[in-house]
């Protein structure tokens, strides 16, 4: 939020030909294909100039397939939103197509799409994959110009991976955003063998940044996140038997980076807000946020581990539909204000004023 490292743009005047924002989109198996729909619903419409994206494990997959369509046609904007969306159906199209087809590969993409719930293997990756089989590295590779993607500025691709030593949060980006850093994003430990980049070994991005957004604030323009969210913050039930347990167990995982973001975001906002920071070296962030809604939630838990056509379909059609609702609802906000309510969705009681602290 310090305009050392990016400096704060103007508020857009709701008439203006485009709005710019950036793209963070959490990982989630095959409900990643729900991201899928949301980001053709949002290039079909054209309003939105992306300027800058974020995203972790199926998010990172997302991210970097959706630039690779964008780096087909840098000089023609409409041409490349077309690009992004073949990009991505492809790419998600064979996903499907790689959980058809034989056994074997079946296992590995199911694998994959399941592995927030692998937790509770029992077998390490080295000792029933020596061989680091990935069919999914195979697949990126067919569909991602890594190449031609360093290369292209806009809009600008980070994937985030953990650091296994550290824990912390590797940001992979420009020259550095190789297929090796997406298949490191989408490390699952119990899984996969921790992917080696220059020395360092990686696992999933999910770990530390579900998905990663300071490098939205540090190295966009743009003052707009929109999060696409694919793990639900709250839920209704308690969980009752061992996968419900497993599968919140992974939940709150997964969505502990996020809520850590939102409360450091909400805190700069409340002290720019009060006059305690110079709004000429800081600036508000504006967040958004589509998600699923009950209809995502009602997918069962399971259902990310499905890598089966007619479900990833169903949730290509629902991501649409939620994209072009929000469009519909908030596009007028962007560039004006938040639409989500940062303190009620994300923040604990003490951070909102619990009445008993009073």
């Amino acid at each position: 939020m310090n305009d050392e490292v990016s400096s704060p743009p103007s508020p857009i005047a709701p008439d203006a030909p485009y709005k710019t924002v950036s793209l963070a989109l959490q990982g989630g198996g095959s409900h990643g294909a729900f991201t899928w729909g949301v980001l053709d619903a949002l290039l079909d419409d054209g309003r939105l100039q992306l300027d800058g994206i974020s995203g972790a494990s199926a998010g990172a997959m997302n991210a970097a397939v959706l630039g690779h369509g964008f780096a087909q046609h840098p000089d023609d904007p409409a041409a490349a939103r077309q690009a992004a969306r073949e990009a991505l159906g492809d790419f998600w199209r064979k996903v499907a197509r790689l959980g058809e087809a034989s056994k074997l590969q079946r296992g590995w993409a199911q694998m994959w799409l399941s592995g927030w719930r692998a937790s509770g293997a029992s077998i390490s990756p080295y000792q029933f994959n020596p061989l680091d089989i990935n069919p999914l590295r195979e697949l990126l590779a067919s569909c991602v110009d890594f190449k031609q993607l360093a290369k292209a500025n806009s809009p600008r691709i980070h994937v985030c991976a953990t650091h296994v030593k550290t824990g912390k949060a590797e940001i992979f980006s420009g020259k550095r955003l190789t297929e090796a850093a997406v298949m490191a994003s989408a490390c699952l430990p119990m899984l996969f063998r921790a992917v080696e980049i220059e020395g360092e070994h990686y696992w999933d991005g999910g770990f530390s940044g579900n998905p990663a957004l300071h490098p939205l604030i540090y190295k966009s323009q743009a003052s707009d996140i929109v999060l696409i969210q694919i793990n639900p913050v709250e839920r209704n039930a308690v969980p009752d038997n061992e996968s419900e347990i497993m599968d919140r167990v992974n939940e709150l995982t997964f969505n502990a980076s996020l809520l850590t973001q939102m409360r450091a975001i909400d805190f700069v906002n409340r002290l720019i807000a009060k006059g305690f920071l110079p709004p000429e070296r800081y600036r508000t962030v504006r967040l958004h946020r589509i998600d699923g809604g009950e209809a995502l939630e009602a997918y069962p838990a399971s259902s990310k581990s499905a890598a089966d056509g007619q479900l990833i379909e169903k949730l290509f059609e629902l991501g649409q539909t939620c994209g072009q609702r929000w469009l519909k609802k908030h596009y007028d906000e962007v560039g004006i204000a938040s639409s989500i309510n940062i303190s009620k969705d994300y923040l604990d009681d003490m951070r909102m004023g619990h009445p008993a602290d009073r």
